[in-house]
């Protein structure tokens, strides 16, 4: 496992990453970007009922033996080598994630500071393209639920093979909702632009973060699909879409390039984030770039963005699995023990005990 830039105690950087070295999995020198920089601040109430202290969603074990994080790397290493694996982390996670890293090979990026998505995602293919700007890149958010996980790798895989098709576009992955969310963000597919097998490739009309609920299930109706914020597209295709809609950005990360292998580097990247302002991927890149926007619709795949505590007891009840936490937030509403927090208001204790009724009614459904 390699770190960058500049963590000695991980070794150097294989040669496999250099240019003229790529041995992706299917040879078109894939790269895969594992995003896990995020905060998890809409789970933070469960983490400190839960754990006693707050701990973002991608490093924790929700079910099994593996974080979403261990899940996300695992499951990137069918869609490309993994020394063509770039995990970016924030440098204030550096004690949490390393373990979690250690024994998965990949190249890791430590943030000096949250600047935004669209800054984790620049960053990594700042690296991606100083050592193939000929690859096709694919994004991965850390801290999604997928079930099961064999069908969204095969789906990915088909849309790398599409990519030469469709160099200069972005692809996403669209989920067929089956309910009405309005916490997340939404795709609008326009024109077919042709079949790959049994899946339709289409263009974008536009993308909605957030909607009401109205509004939500008006998109639904329409045919819109859940983003995923699976992408897929040449780290070309994405540094002129970043060019496109954040010049400065930009400006900031070529000179971050320049100095990528030298020992400025880790000096440059410092710099360059405190004179950086935050973005947001989907409001400043995506919704600006519709023309070069294309969605791949998937049906098979339980997809869920665990960003509610309620949806991560409904998501693994329909798999007949039930989250490790739910044992400790019930004994303790049977004990009546303190949660350590006598600070919170009537209202949110309130709403803890409506969660808590929540999970005794799904706990006996699953």
């Amino acid at each position: 496992m390699t770190a960058l830039p500049g963590q000695a105690e991980l070794e150097t950087r294989p040669e496999a990453t250099r240019v003229g070295k790529d041995s992706g999995y299917n040879n078109l020198g894939t790269w895969s970007v594992v995003l896990a920089g995020g905060e998890g601040k809409r789970l933070s109430h469960l983490m400190e009922r839960w754990l006693g202290y707050h701990k973002p969603k991608q490093y924790c074990v929700f079910v099994g033996t593996r974080s979403m994080l261990q899940h996300t790397l695992d499951r990137v290493d069918h869609i490309s080598s993994p020394e063509h694996k770039v995990t970016v982390i924030s440098r204030s996670h550096r004690q949490i994630a390393l373990p979690q890293l250690r024994g998965r090979a990949g190249n890791i990026l430590f943030q000096p500071a949250n600047r935004g998505t669209a800054a984790g995602i620049f960053l990594a293919l700042t690296y991606v393209r100083r050592y193939n700007p000929l690859a096709t890149v694919v994004i991965h958010p850390s801290d999604h639920f997928v079930y099961p996980e064999e069908h969204l790798i095969q789906a990915l895989r088909r849309v790398v093979g599409l990519v030469p098709l469709l160099s200069d576009r972005l692809i996403l992955v669209g989920i067929v909702p089956n309910e009405i969310e309005v916490d997340y963000g939404w795709i609008l597919p326009d024109q077919s632009l042709g079949w790959y097998g049994e899946h339709e490739f289409r263009t974008v009309s536009s993308f909605l973060e957030k909607p009401g609920s109205t509004q939500a299930r008006e998109v639904a109706d329409s045919g819109g699909l859940w983003n995923t914020f699976l992408m897929v597209a040449t780290v070309e295709t994405l540094w002129q879409l970043g060019w496109r809609c954040l010049p400065g950005l930009m400006q900031l990360f070529e000179i971050l390039e320049e100095k990528i292998g030298t020992n400025r580097e880790e000096g440059v990247l410092h710099s360059i984030y405190q004179k950086m302002f935050s973005h947001d991927f989907s409001r400043e890149v995506l919704e600006q770039a519709v023309d070069r926007a294309v969605v791949y619709q998937l049906e098979s795949v339980l997809w869920s963005d665990w960003g509610r505590e309620e949806r991560i007891v409904q998501s693994l009840c329909q798999v007949g699995r039930r989250p490790h936490f739910l044992e400790s937030i019930l004994r303790s509403t049977r004990t009546g023990e303190p949660d350590g927090d006598s600070s919170r208001s009537t209202r949110e204790q309130s709403h803890e005990r409506r969660n808590e009724r929540k999970y005794s009614y799904d706990n006996a459904a699953c």
